[in-house]
């Protein structure tokens, strides 16, 4: 398991540096690591995904969502080494931002009984919508992976139809979704809290 530990750092291009969860999978001789490892590799090559630009893309808007700096760092380069341009990436990084301010907002209209804020302007800039960098569909589904890793079925389901309605399959879509949550399962691995000391 320490050789899968090393080279599941090595495909991230990370710092062979002290991750609890990775140390205790290690110690533990848990073959969850493997797991994590070929998820990982599986969903990044995805052909449905179009390409490793736009996975890495899309791994980049999550690991952004998690707050794990580093990552989302790792997305960037890869992002950069198959063609991303500094435009792209921001653009990734604004999605992640952007979405999580749309995802607390409509998950409170969702979540709340009461309907009179449903009719409220919600006041809120997004112009980076209308004219994205990225294409408008690619735009529309990396909000949707977004939007599925914050839990916003409001957003879910109109990201998923501006998607479908730029021709996007469901193909697409599922593995899409598939990168997102191997992405934050992969950021739950490297940056749970280590145990405490007695």
């Amino acid at each position: 398991m320490e050789e899968t530990r090393k080279d599941l750092l090595a495909d991230l291009g990370l710092a062979d540096a002290s991750y609890p969860a990775l140390t205790a999978f290690v110690a533990g001789d848990h073959k969850y690591i493997r797991d994590l490892r070929i998820n990982l590799k599986n969903t990044i090559g995805s052909v449905n995904l179009g390409g490793k630009k736009q996975a890495y893309l899309i791994a980049l808007a999550v690991a952004a969502n998690e707050r794990a700096a580093d990552l989302a760092a790792s997305f960037s380069a890869s992002a950069k080494n198959e063609g991303a341009t500094d435009a792209e990436v921001a653009e990734a990084y604004a999605i992640a931002s952007l979405l999580a301010t749309l995802n607390v907002f409509y998950r409170f209209r969702h979540f709340t009984d009461n309907k009179q804020y449903e009719t409220m302007q919600a006041g809120i800039k997004m112009t980076i919508m209308a004219r994205p960098v990225l294409s408008k569909m690619f735009f529309e589904l990396t909000s949707l992976v977004v939007s599925a890793v914050n839990g916003c079925q409001s957003c879910v389901n109109s990201h998923e139809i501006a998607v479908r309605n730029e021709g996007g399959t469901p193909e697409l879509i599922f593995d899409a979704i598939r990168l997102g949550a191997v992405v934050r399962g992969l950021c739950v691995a490297l940056h749970a809290a280590p145990p405490a000391t007695i």
